[in-house]
């Protein structure tokens, strides 16, 4: 089982077919929260929805093409954050996360995003890690400026978000580059 400890209070564990009450929950705790930016909302409309979804992302994970992760904050479920599909021929991946209402603004979806990143590079020896983000999405977007992702682009038109289309924008980041933005960093904490 895969389980990352981001620090003392976050951990990132592969979804077990025993949280899906606890993500049903939590998706219907923040519903509206969540639709405003997410297209998959009203898939998860029952805990047997919550079920599929845990089981896919196992054998997402089970066929060694990504992975989805709870992030857990002082051993309580607050979101969802992984790897979509590696694209091993290419050695890339995207990142996707999303987090509860009630724990925004504590740096938990920067952490556990420093985190992945670092797993890409480091353990999947992969090139490239996206992220892509509303463009009105302006936390998610401050995320991925935070930790050096360089604006590349957008896609317009992108994402449909049950009665509208979306722009995306894209955000890119190298393993070349992280090496050297980790250097800079943990030469400036000497």
């Amino acid at each position: 089982m895969l389980l990352l400890k981001v620090d003392e209070e976050i951990v990132l564990k592969i979804l077990e077919m025993d949280d899906a009450a606890t993500l049903f929950d939590l998706v219907e705790n923040n519903r509206s929260y969540l639709r405003e930016w997410v297209p998959w909302v009203d898939t998860n409309a029952t805990i047997e929805e919550s079920k599929a979804f845990i089981q896919s992302t196992r054998e997402q994970h089970e066929q060694n093409l990504g992975f989805q992760c709870g992030i857990w904050f002082h051993n309580q479920l607050v979101g969802v954050i992984g790897f979509q599909r590696i694209d091993w021929m290419n050695r890339n991946i995207e990142i996707g996360y999303w987090l509860n209402a009630e724990h925004q603004g504590f740096g938990i979806v920067t952490k556990s995003c420093q985190t992945l990143v670092d797993y890409a590079f480091n353990e999947y020896q992969l090139n490239r890690v996206q992220i892509r983000c509303a463009t009105g999405n302006k936390k998610s977007c401050a995320i991925t400026e935070r930790l050096g992702f360089m604006k590349e682009g957008i896609t317009r038109q992108a994402e449909f978000l049950y009665d509208h289309y979306v722009d995306l924008f894209m955000y890119g980041m190298t393993a070349d580059e992280w090496k050297v933005r980790h250097s800079i960093e943990t030469h400036r904490d000497v």
